[in-house]
């Protein structure tokens, strides 16, 4: 009797761990349903369609790379850019220019898209850059400092006050009591670049960014008073866009691993 009892005791507890184990089985599907990764994936369909992007002329060649990798990781989709200086940009969008995306020089830009409620949700800060002299690879105005831009005879180009190369330029002469006397002044800091390249200038005031994309074509004269106007880079979604998921997707892009990673190889620096 003793040892059929202990057959039925047995019988039981094995019944018990099978009805346990089919109530955890039945359960398993809306737990896992429920879970973060997979309401995220039911939630967010795959990206497509087209996002104009408007990115302020320093940032062509990271915005490029950037633009052609997310297209190629999100087939379907199109990213269209649009450079010039960031003033510039904010007229055109103002007048009402389709832009998904906006990415400007500095902040003072794009303010003015903020205070005119032109701009959806948050801002991100995801880069700075500095100014740099570039001159002919000969140099042959001799330029060593800032400066040496004041000398008499030197023909020197900078950007338009309104441009943020332009005002950070202007930064730098009231830090320094130095005065320019520019023999033209330029929409884009792109522009400004292809007065020395071309040999139309003897020195130009760049981003050090724009020193290190022109490679052999110009030589690049950092100074010290540079860091008196460093120029922090803000992204954000503009409340027009007719794609704002594929123009979210690309902030988080640029303002993600990768970005950060392409805009520090080009000589960026970290908001």
């Amino acid at each position: 009797m003793i040892i059929a009892r202990k057959h039925v005791t047995a019988l039981f507890a094995a019944g018990a761990l099978t009805a346990a184990l089919a109530g955890c089985a039945s359960g398993t599907p809306a737990a896992t349903g429920s879970s973060p990764a997979a309401a995220s994936a039911s939630a967010s369909p795959s990206l497509s369609g087209t996002a104009t992007v408007f990115a302020a002329a320093s940032l062509k060649s990271t915005f490029t790379k950037l633009a052609s990798d997310f297209e190629a990781k999100n087939p379907g989709t199109k990213i269209t850019l649009n450079f010039a200086g960031s003033s510039d940009l904010v007229t055109q969008i103002s007048q009402g220019a389709p832009a998904d995306v906006f990415a400007s020089a500095d902040t003072k830009n794009m303010t003015k898209l903020t205070d005119a409620k032109l701009i959806d949700g948050a801002l991100v800060n995801f880069a700075t850059n500095v100014l740099e002299i570039a001159v002919p690879p000969s140099n042959p105005a001799s330029i060593s400092s800032f400066a040496d831009l004041a000398k008499p005879g030197v023909k020197v180009v900078v950007c338009a006050p309104q441009v943020p190369c332009g005002a950070a330029t202007a930064t730098v002469e009231k830090a320094t009591g130095t005065t320019l006397a520019p023999v033209s002044e330029e929409s884009s800091v792109t522009d400004v670049l292809g007065k020395v390249t071309s040999g139309e200038a003897d020195a130009g005031l760049v981003y050090v960014t724009d020193v290190k994309t022109a490679g052999d074509k110009v030589k690049g004269i950092p100074f010290p008073e540079s860091d008196q106007a460093v120029n922090t880079y803000p992204i954000a979604t503009v409340g027009t866009s007719k794609n704002k998921e594929l123009a979210a997707a690309f902030i988080a892009t640029v303002t993600g691993a990768e970005g950060k990673q392409v805009l520090s190889d080009a000589g960026f620096g970290a908001p």
